[in-house]
């Protein structure tokens, strides 16, 4: 009897043993499983990164090629001791810098001054003119200058463009990078800092197409969306979580709130198009009209996070509150608010941060368009940067590529900075009960 008993002890221990030892083997392969697929999501991010920041970093930088101009007056077409305003520019700058390359590398024929003038980018004439015209004195004098190279003379020089390529399969010809090892034999090509990338809006050229526009453009319409996206939501969270009935109206809207924060975002940019465009009138690529449907987009998502901000103070506040002689219009306003206060800014900055990225909404109200002057304000013609970078990924040209990896890499340097704040704001801000 005992030996039976002691048989079946051992049989469920055993039992006990292998049940232990498989839940133990399950734990390890969950964790496996967990570890594997955190690392490959952690791999393709660094692969994206690198793919990103690999095309886009030459962006940043740009090529200039030294130049000796003669800015005598006979050369730029005007008279001789005219400096107004007004006949320096109509002053033949394109023919002075042509005139000056050609004194570089000389060349005969039509086909080949062609191919050299595009060594120069369309954009350093009025690069000239700006000089000349902020500094008068210089018209007479034959200066040095560090002209803007074209494109093709830029990619090639930033390795975009390889020389072992056939010539077929490139831009760049091969008597074209003869002359460009001459410049470089002389020490007139260098590699600067490219400014136009950062205080240009968008241009044909990409040497001369720069972000700044689209990025006043998309501050203008986040203005816009703070303004009214913040007030409203917040509002609506405090109505509904403190002062609405519990009703089956209430439960309606609540449910309609956590819809729509699952709506594709493109749904708001046709609400946009038929009400503010089509009904309401408002200017076609205008901020105000992105940061109208931009609120419409992040409110659900400001209203969630502002109730459950809400929801987190405790009950003790309110009743100690009222206890003391305060309204339920006080509690809240002198209460409840300031404590949940830094949940409804984490959420908030969260909100923008999406509305920051969004593309589609935008694209639909005519965000798309090509603007190339800086809007100075919420009602004039400018375009978004997410939007910005789908126009240059449209666009097969070398440069055009770089500076979609680069704008990407400017837009991501935005994200991470206001989720950055985000996390910051509720490490400090936030109270534990």
């Amino acid at each position: 009897m005992t030996d039976r008993l002691l048989k079946i002890a051992e049989t469920k221990r055993q039992r006990v043993k292998a049940g232990v030892a498989r839940r133990r083997a399950k734990e390890k392969r969950f964790r496996f499983y967990g570890i594997a697929s955190i690392s490959m999501a952690f791999a393709f991010l660094i692969v994206l990164m690198t793919t990103i920041v690999s095309d886009g970093y030459t962006a940043f930088v740009t090529t200039e090629i030294k130049l000796t101009v003669d800015l005598s007056p006979e050369t730029l077409g005007i008279e001789s001791g005219e400096t107004d305003k007004k006949a320096l520019m109509q002053a033949s700058f394109r023919k002075v810098l042509r005139k000056a390359i050609l004194q570089e590398i000389p060349v005969d024929g039509r086909k080949q001054k062609r191919a050299l003038y595009k060594f120069l980018s369309n954009g350093a004439e009025y690069d000239l003119r700006d000089m000349v015209i902020a500094d008068p004195s210089l018209i007479g004098k034959t200066i040095e200058y560090w002209a803007q190279a074209g494109d093709n003379f830029n990619q090639f020089n930033k390795g975009n463009i390889k020389a072992s390529t056939p010539e077929d399969g490139r831009q760049f010809k091969d008597l074209q990078i003869e002359w460009y090892d001459e410049l470089v034999k002389e020490g007139n090509v260098r590699t600067v800092f490219n400014k136009n990338f950062f205080t240009n809006g968008d241009s044909r050229d990409a040497e001369l197409a720069g972000i700044w526009g689209a990025t006043v453009g998309s501050f203008y319409t986040l203005i816009v969306t703070l303004a009214l996206s913040f007030p409203i939501g917040v509002a609506a969270a405090i109505y509904l979580e403190e002062f609405a009935p519990r009703n089956r109206a209430t439960e309606l809207i609540e449910i309609n709130i956590n819809n729509l924060a699952a709506v594709p975002s493109i749904v708001f940019g046709l609400l946009g198009l038929a009400v503010f465009l089509n009904v309401a009138d408002l200017p076609r690529s205008a901020p105000v009209v992105g940061g109208l449907v931009l609120t419409l987009m992040t409110l659900p998502t400001i209203i969630i996070s502002s109730r459950a901000a809400i929801k987190a103070v405790p009950p003790s506040v309110r009743d100690a509150a009222l206890g003391v002689g305060a309204s339920k219009m006080q509690m809240v306003l002198h209460h409840v608010l300031p404590l949940a206060m830094p949940g409804m800014l984490t959420g908030t900055i969260i909100g923008m941060a999406q509305a920051l990225g969004e593309t589609a909404p935008l694209l639909m109200i005519g965000m798309v368009a090509f603007v190339v002057d800086i809007p100075g304000g919420p009602l004039d013609a400018a375009t978004a940067l997410p939007v910005q970078i789908y126009l240059w990924a449209e666009n097969p040209e070398k440069g055009f590529v770089e500076n979609t990896s680069g704008a990407i890499m400017v837009l991501l340097a935005f994200l991470a900075f206001m989720n950055a704040c985000a996390v910051i704001m509720r490490k400090r801000l936030e109270r534990r009960w």
